[in-house]
């Protein structure tokens, strides 16, 4: 352990020591965070969705079926009551519930104005959730003038859709935005420094000395990950404080929760780091190959665009992507106030990936003793 201890007081000298380090690694994130939160995002389609009819008649079938034959919905589940419904929305099952009320078909059919139906939008992102309400609008109205027409029944003053949107009323797309950007920060600086971590001990020399020593291999990947760990933990922390001080975005959920995901998380991009650090021998080129991941990772996480509007095929490649799984998981906890069981698949997800990126790293070190 006094080992151990010591090897952890070494990297962070050289951390302290290195005048360009700690600018990069907090001043960089923040002034970053502070810009790119108004990043925009793109058409959605494949929205996943709920039903509950409560009216059961022939109408409503065929507007559920209208919805089937539509390209932006998915129709997942039919629910019984709203309360499932709602627990749906809150497990990120779906993305919306549309309500059907009792008497529907008897208020079309005899022009009861208005014409009521209900959506449920989980408007966490308020440019999807707009976007779905406004696709949603677009089919109901056109389903009722089709069978006002086909009924010879005149048409109604307004059609009323009433819609509620959780996790966002106010559609602030900042508390969609700073979460996957926080996240992607700490992302950035974790596996490249974690890349850089051996490398730098290749280029000066120091790297020879440490294999003759009597140091465990185990104690030697510890040391080098713990300091940055914290580090990474510090920063999250910093950027957390931050969004919540600028951008005042809700943290609904389970703290200690949040910080033991984004744990396993870091472990998952130090360990990446750490493999990449000893396959390269120079930091230029760890750093570019950090870099090349990092934009795959990026791009397919579902921070700037909706994965369900992605290829089947690049979704089977996303199983294997960090990133997706906690930007998801840090949205649900801090705007939804998800609970562990909601986010245990996510975590499920990162547990294995951390094992397998720290048993790629343990296997590809090599330590003389």
């Amino acid at each position: 352990m006094r080992t151990l201890l010591f090897l952890i007081q070494k990297e962070f000298l050289q951390i302290f020591r290195n005048k360009m380090m700690l600018p990069i690694i907090f001043g960089v994130p923040i002034i970053q965070l502070l810009i790119l939160v108004n990043a925009a995002t793109y058409e959605i389609k494949n929205i996943k969705v709920g039903i509950i009819d409560y009216d059961k008649s022939t109408l409503s079938q065929k507007f559920i079926m209208k919805i089937q034959g539509s390209h932006y919905f998915i129709l997942t589940n039919n629910y019984l009551s709203t309360i499932e419904g709602i627990s749906a929305i809150d497990n990120n099952s779906i993305k919306a519930l549309i309500v059907i009320p009792k008497y529907f078909e008897r208020d079309v059919l005899l022009n009861r104005n208005p014409i009521k139906i209900q959506l449920l939008n989980d408007a966490i992102n308020s440019v999807n959730a707009a976007i779905t309400y406004s696709y949603f609008q677009q089919l109901f109205n056109s389903f009722i003038k089709e069978e006002i027409n086909k009924n010879s029944i005149e048409q109604p003053d307004n059609i009323n859709i009433i819609p509620r949107f959780r996790f966002n009323v106010d559609f602030d797309y900042k508390k969609y935005m700073v979460p996957g950007v926080l996240v992607m920060l700490i992302t950035v600086i974790s596996f490249v420094l974690g890349a850089l971590n051996i490398v730098r001990e290749k280029e000066v020399g120091t790297i020879e000395q440490i294999n003759v020593t009597p140091i465990k291999k185990y104690e030697f990947i510890i040391g080098k990950l713990f300091p940055f760990w914290i580090i990474a933990l510090l920063e999250f922390t910093i950027g957390l404080t931050l969004g919540k001080l600028v951008y005042n975005i809700p943290i609904v959920g389970s703290i200690p929760l949040l910080y033991m995901v984004a744990g396993v998380y870091l472990i998952i991009l130090l360990s990446l780091g750490l493999f990449i650090s000893t396959i390269v021998d120079t930091q230029q080129q760890a750093t570019l190959l950090a870099f090349f991941f990092l934009m795959i990772f990026i791009l397919l996480s579902g921070l700037f665009t909706s994965l369900e509007s992605m290829p089947k095929w690049i979704l089977l490649v996303n199983k294997i992507n960090p990133l997706a799984y906690f930007i998801q998981t840090i949205r649900m906890i801090l705007l939804k106030g998800s609970g562990f069981w909601d986010i245990l698949p996510n975590f499920i997800a990162i547990v294995v990936l951390a094992i397998l990126s720290m048993s790629l790293a343990i296997l590809r070190v090599r330590k003389t003793d």
